[in-house]
């Protein structure tokens, strides 16, 4: 799958999701998607989900540090894709939870082939 047709999946997975705590204000959580990338087998793209409490920019960087990291955003994270989920964020913490497992499953049913995270 090209990055193209992954992104076109995505997107159209993630605009399918919907948060009923969205912008309130005890709202203090994130879901975000990260892009991997393993170049050695060419066009093997994928999205790591994962919820955070903290910006979404500084818990990328802690996985590329080894920090709590998930694997694969190590070895393979190339950046944050935060235009898929601008329009969920911020949220409750418990429904935070309940979206990262939602857009996992809609990735994955959109055919995106690798999908990381959303546990």
């Amino acid at each position: 799958m090209t990055y193209t047709d992954l992104k076109t999946r995505a997107e159209r997975a993630a605009r399918s999701i919907r948060a009923t705590t969205t912008g309130r204000p005890d709202a203090g959580h994130s879901v975000y998607v990260i892009l991997l990338h393993y170049p050695k087998l060419g066009e093997r793209w994928g999205l790591y989900v994962g919820q955070t409490s903290r910006d979404p920019d500084w818990r990328f960087d802690q996985h590329k540090a080894g920090y709590k990291a998930n694997r694969a955003v190590k070895h393979f994270g190339v950046r944050l894709l935060p235009e898929l989920v601008e329009h969920l964020n911020p949220m409750r913490g418990a429904e935070s939870l309940i979206i990262e497992a939602a857009l996992a499953k809609a990735f994955r049913a959109s055919g995106v082939p690798w999908v990381e995270g959303g546990h």
